[in-house]
This record gives C-alpha cells, structure tokens and sequence, in this order.
C-alpha cells in the first residue's frame, strides 16, 4: 500500500481569478455544518467539500435557527386545545400558505405535505381521473426522468419518449405524441438530477394545454436553483423536497389544482383524512387533510416554508452568478484534464441562458476514463475529503442511453458552496490522472471503500465506513 500527501491547501485563491469566478470566492448563503473537518485516510484533516448537494442540501444557519426556536413548541397539531398544539397547529397551516407563495401558486391550489418528492407524485398517480372504473387518459413522459417522476406512472395508463439529440427536437417529439390525443398528463422534470440541463416548463405546459393535457413538474432539482411561479408558467402540478431546498427533516410538497386532487383515492388511509368513520365505511374529507393521514411531519413543513423564505429573499443576479461561476470554473477545468468526460442530454443546452430556454443549475456530470465512477468517488472522498455522489442516480434509462450503463459522477453545489470546493475537486482529479490512487481500495456491500481504514468518526456515529445496509445501484441484465 502506498501513501498519498494531500496538502492542506489547494490552488490559488479566487481573488486571483477573472471576476466572472471571483464572485463565487465566498458561499453566498450560511449553511449548517460549512466548516466541519473531514479525515483524510493518510492522516489528518481537512474542510469537508460538500459537493452533493443535489442529493440532499445542508440546511440554511437561518433555516436551523429557526428550527431551535420552535421545537420547544412542537406539538401533535389540529384538534388539540392546549397552547403548544395551537401554536403547532398556526405554524403548520401557515406554512401552506408560504409554499403557495413561494411558488406563484394559484389561491384555490391545494398545498399537500408529503415525505418527499418521490411521495408526492405517487399521490398525484393515485388522482389521475378515472372513469367507470378505468383511466380517461394516458400519462406521457421522458426518458430523462428521476425514477421519482417514471415509476409512478408505470402503474396507470402511459406512454414514454425517448428524447432527441437536441431540447427543440424533443418538444417535437412530445408534440406528436400529444397530437395523437388520448393523453390526461404531460409528466417532466423542471431540471435533470443526472446533467442540471433545464427543461422550459411553460413551453411544455402550454404545449400540454393546447391538446387538453394538464401537466405535472418534478421541480425537486429546480426549486433549489430557480424561481418558479406555478400560474405564470401555467403548471399544473408541482413537486418538490425540503432536503434539496436547504431544509433538515424528509418533508415534500405537492402544489396544485384541487379537483383531481379532491376527487382522488386518499394517499394514506387514517386519523384526520375523514369527516366520518364507520366500522365498514368511511366517508372522506377534502382539502390537503384527505391526503395526509396520521400525524405530520409538523417541523419538516415548517423548516421547508422557512427556506423558501430565505430563497424567496435572495438577489437573483448575484445567486445565479455565484452558481454559474463555480459550474463554468468546474467544467472548463475538467475538459481541460485528458481522459475526463463532461456529460449532458441536450447539444442545444446553453449554460447562460436562465430564462425560458435550455439553461443548467449548479449539477456537473462526468466520468473518468479507466476508473469506476464509485471508485473514484471514494477515492476523492478518502484522499481529499470531497463528497460527491456516483452511480446511476435513479435514472438508470438516461444513463444506459448515454452510454454510461454502470454510471458516472456528479457534482452538485448550491447557496453554501465556494470556489474552492470545485478547486479542490479538479485538483484531485488531476492527481489521479497524473499519479493514480494512493491508497488501495476494495468493494465492500458493493461500494468501494479504502481498505484498512481506522478513521475515526464522532462518538456518537457507527465507526464503520458507511456501507453497512447499503443498496448498490448495480446493472442487471
């Protein structure tokens, strides 16, 4: 086994840069757990480069403070007369309304809390109108979709588009789809998880409207990165995680127009999703109570509201610019590296558009020639203290269609990154091309990990490396 040397600082500082990165030198919001040390496996320490923020954000500092302030009052909500349920109950309901407004939300839109995004399109799949006993219309979607915004609609009626080579050739293909009729649904994804490429969701909303289509936008990526306003763009459905949006806790959002949702089977059949309950019938409410039996999760909705607050506040030139600078640095680096691919589905994606056209959010997406994707990102985890994520990303469709069928590597980065990470990052790539691992790595629960390891971490953790329990996302034939 051989020993690599990491050090402790990395390339020259964003004050030395063209302004056009210089403006990411710093984060541009504070985030929880910004500055925590991650060890390294040849001895010491290092800043933890969080480059997984697609997968789950840290939680804004506002965001957690806020959280401390309110737990004391946590309560079970509705129906409870004492003072911490009332308060519970006002900061639970009022947090509908923030949503709403985060989004552009039209008054009478339903705001359903859910786990996750992956929960509230299963909801919304469970609502699509039926009629004597069997569906009106069918489901359309991409090829390029989360399994989030694909599974759901495997169990109804659909129809899938593989898309084209370039963004205006899918929309024709989606065209011709919907031209043929028979189509209730358009389901898309606001923003890939896998390339952060954009989809121009009021294109594709009026394209649904114009053949009495409704749709349906997965803005789990999007949301975090970009403004959307629901009755501007005409959406119909939207959904969306806490996780992704700087909020702590598994909180989901489903916003949109009420009659299918009211008219719908009830999400999840319990305490507070009836008017009356008979011993062999029941008789269902309406409003977002019909989808949310049991108990909610009460902090998860109100530390979700709160960071849409903070978003909703931010200045959106700056915020973009900061994101764009950190992603333009990032794949201008990595294609400059021989044998490193950056990826992406449509060859009309402009990264400067952030408008209604094919723009991208802070997602890169690349593999290096020679090495497994997860391979490498323990590699980068262990050696240089960066967190990235691997595999096929739930998105196995895409992956296999880009040539990528046991999966690649993503970056991702947000409102707590800085320059340095994606620094950091093109550094230990370039290590690696140029002087390979300096560790050696074996696969354990079927992920890499470094063999030997006696890290240690908090002593309130499992002083394991992590694998324990894991689901591989392996290929099979």
């Amino acid at each position: 086994m051989t020993t690599a040397t990491i050090p402790a600082t990395h390339s020259p500082s964003a004050t030395a840069l063209p302004d056009r990165f210089a403006v990411a030198g710093r984060p541009f919001a504070a985030v929880t757990g910004a500055e925590i040390q991650a060890p390294l496996i040849q001895g010491g320490h290092v800043r933890y480069a969080n480059l997984d923020y697609g997968a789950s954000a840290p939680a804004l500092s506002v965001v957690s403070a806020y959280l401390n302030e309110i737990l004391p009052f946590y309560a079970s909500v509705h129906r409870g007369a004492g003072y911490a349920s009332q308060i519970s109950t006002s900061v639970y309901e009022n947090a509908r309304d923030i949503v709403r407004e985060f989004v552009g939300g039209r008054p009478d839109d339903s705001v359903i809390f859910t786990r996750n995004t992956t929960d509230s399109l299963n909801l919304l799949a469970g609502c699509l109108p039926v009629a004597d006993g069997r569906h009106t219309g069918e489901v359309l979607y991409l090829d390029i979709e989360h399994h989030a915004n694909l599974l759901p609609w495997q169990s109804v009626p659909h129809r899938s588009v593989v898309a084209a080579p370039t963004l205006a050739e899918t929309l024709g293909k989606l065209r011709e789809q919907l031209a043929l009729g028979g189509v209730s649904l358009l389901a898309v994804t606001g923003a890939s998880n896998v390339t952060g490429e954009i989809l121009p969701v009021r294109a594709l909303a009026a394209l649904a409207h114009e053949y009495g289509a409704r749709i349906v936008v997965d803005a789990a990526q999007l949301a975090p990165h970009r403004r959307i306003n629901v009755a501007a763009d005409g959406i119909d459905y939207l959904a969306f995680s806490g996780h992704k949006l700087y909020a702590p806790f598994g909180s989901g959002v489903l916003v949109g127009r009420p009659d299918w949702l009211d008219a719908g089977t009830p999400h999840l059949a319990g305490g507070g999703a009836v008017s009356d309950a008979r011993l062999d019938t029941v008789s269902w409410t309406t409003g977002p109570a019909r989808h949310e039996g049991g108990s909610p999760n009460v902090l998860g909705a109100a530390t979700l509201a709160r960071a849409t607050q903070v978003i909703a506040a931010l200045d959106r030139t700056r915020w973009h610019a900061h994101e764009d600078a950190i992603r333009s640095f990032l794949v201008e680096g990595l294609r400059r590296i021989d044998g490193v691919t950056v990826h992406q589905i449509f060859s009309d994606t402009d990264p400067e558009d952030h408008g209604q056209g094919a723009g991208t959010i802070g997602v890169v997406n690349f593999s290096v020639e020679g090495y497994d994707a997860g391979l490498v990102a323990a590699y980068l985890s262990a050696e240089h203290g960066i967190g990235l994520r691997d595999g096929r990303f739930c998105a196995h469709p895409l992956l296999k269609r880009l040539g990528l069928p046991s999966g690649s590597l993503r970056a991702s980065f947000g409102l707590g990154s800085r320059l340095e990470d994606a620094q950091r990052l093109l550094a230990g790539i370039q290590e690696l091309r140029q002087a390979g691992l300096g560790w050696d790595y074996v696969v354990d629960a079927g992920r890499w990990v470094p063999s030997n390891d006696t890290r240690s971490y908090p002593h309130w953790a499992p002083n394991t490396p992590g694998t324990a329990g894991a689901a591989p996302c392996t290929v099979v034939e």
